[in-house]
């Protein structure tokens, strides 16, 4: 593929991964895509010659491994759990503010709406939020915690986290996200405590 392909087939993904975040897996279709994007419908099937779902895929692995990577270099870095989630809810408030509250998390939209309709896309984003619980169980247990232990306690973070994107989008407002701050150092420090007098 030369670099006019890749560079199609980056606007393609980036066109849609804006269009999904806004708007959905549903309302989002292939015309709106090329329209979007100003790509040939033909290049798309070139690319993607699986159609939506391959695209959408595509869209949602991008935006999820950004964020993995986000987290991973922080965690590299040294950073503790309660940081990490910040720095999380820091990333998803600005994408928020930033699309006046109509985007978040990149994985939220298409996840909720695809869980019970297509199998394919809700393992794709079951595998993409398993990755992000993944690093934050990891940096839990090194500061600490027992395996199990740490897998739940970073559900929960994610959980929490989560949960404020979608307050706070419908609320138009970051306070859910303030409140998911305090609430993971909360939750963090209590379960830090009760793994040490065990």
């Amino acid at each position: 593929m030369g670099v006019k392909g890749e560079e199609t087939r980056a606007r393609l993904i980036a066109g849609t991964r804006e269009l999904i975040e806004a708007q959905g897996y549903f309302g989002t279709g292939l015309n709106r895509i090329v329209a979007a994007t100003g790509a040939p419908r033909g290049s798309l099937y070139f690319h993607f010659p699986g159609g939506k779902d391959q695209l959408v895929a595509a869209a949602l692995t991008q935006a999820g491994q950004e964020v993995e990577a986000l987290l991973a270099s922080l965690a590299g870095e040294g950073a503790g759990t309660v940081t990490l989630a910040g720095r999380l809810i820091d990333a998803f408030a600005e994408r928020l503010e930033r699309s006046r509250y109509t985007s978040g998390c990149p994985i939220a939209t298409v996840a909720l709406e695809v869980a019970g309709t297509n199998e394919a896309l809700r393992a794709l984003c079951a595998e993409l939020y398993a990755g992000w619980q993944r690093i934050l169980a990891d940096r839990l247990e090194d500061e600490g915690f027992g395996p199990a232990q740490a897998r739940v306690a970073a559900g929960q973070t994610l959980a929490l986290v989560e949960g404020a994107v979608l307050l706070a989008s419908v609320r138009r407002g970051p306070e859910p996200l303030d409140h998911a701050r305090q609430a993971v150092r909360r939750l963090l420090g209590a379960t830090q405590d009760h793994a040490s007098a065990t």
